[in-house]
């Protein structure tokens, strides 16, 4: 037996019992449970917090984006703008745009475009057989007058020229051809193109494809083509003896006053 002076007696030791043993495997497996919990919840907002960084792209667009670092970059050049009568340049603002465009074979009619606005064309049934004539006031811009006279049957050679002579002083004339303009063209008719400036009227053919330019009470300037002819021809056309469509265009100066 020990004395006191060799401290407190201790008991001898025992294993735990059954229930200590229970208790510690439970909270053993509470502290995995509250542990796999809050590793999937951080897991998740850090998913979160990356879904809302990250653009919302594909990630072959991605791996594009990444392989694309360092390329030169490609440039490219702008649609162009679209001009006034389908011109491929633009006409300077002090000046009318204007595009004649006579028929083709049997199924494409003469147009008359002037300031981007169709005067004759098929879309608004005004054309026809014949020569095809708009009148436009050149002070305003204003179309004045279109008429079209059959040159196949009839006579319209006269009704024509009284036409072309009523028009008023500063007026531009357009003449287009679809189909045959010149079968009953009379000497009168052409006497009163040719008065406008015309170089080809006496040239025209049976089916001949023409289109003139021509002013009244005003000079045009030298420099704009004013006039073009291509004539029927059964082994060269394109459209089995009828001949194909010719135009011109160009701009205006407007009447400075």
């Amino acid at each position: 037996m020990k004395s006191h002076g060799d401290g407190e007696s201790q008991g001898p030791w025992l294993p735990p019992s059954r229930s200590q043993q229970l208790l510690g495997v439970l909270s053993a497996g509470l502290l995995k449970v509250v542990f796999v919990v809050l590793a999937s919840l951080c897991a998740w907002y850090l998913g979160y917090l990356l879904a809302e960084l990250i653009p919302d792209a594909p990630l072959s667009s991605a791996a594009y984006s990444i392989r694309s670092i360092g390329e030169s970059p490609v440039l490219k050049a702008p649609v162009p703008k679209r001009q006034k009568c389908d011109h491929w340049t633009p006409c300077p603002s002090d000046t009318y745009a204007y595009r004649l465009l006579s028929g083709g074979g049997r199924n494409k009619y003469a147009k008359i475009c002037f300031e981007d606005n169709l005067l004759m064309g098929e879309q608004l049934g005004n054309v026809a057989r014949g020569i095809n004539i708009a009148i436009v006031n050149y002070v305003t811009g204003n179309v004045t007058a279109t008429r079209c006279f059959d040159m196949y049957e009839g006579d319209n050679s006269g009704p024509m020229t009284k036409f072309i002579q009523s028009a008023p002083p500063k007026s531009l004339l357009f003449m287009v051809t679809y189909d045959d303009g010149s079968t009953r063209l009379n000497n009168d008719a052409k006497n009163a193109i040719e008065a406008l400036g015309s170089k080809e009227i006496r040239n025209m053919k049976f089916r001949s494809s023409w289109v003139f330019i021509a002013a009244k009470g005003l000079e045009l300037p030298s420099k704009i083509q004013r006039e073009k002819i291509n004539h029927s021809d059964a082994k060269n056309n394109r459209y089995s003896g009828w001949p194909a469509e010719i135009q011109i265009e160009g701009c205006i100066p407007k009447d400075p006053s």
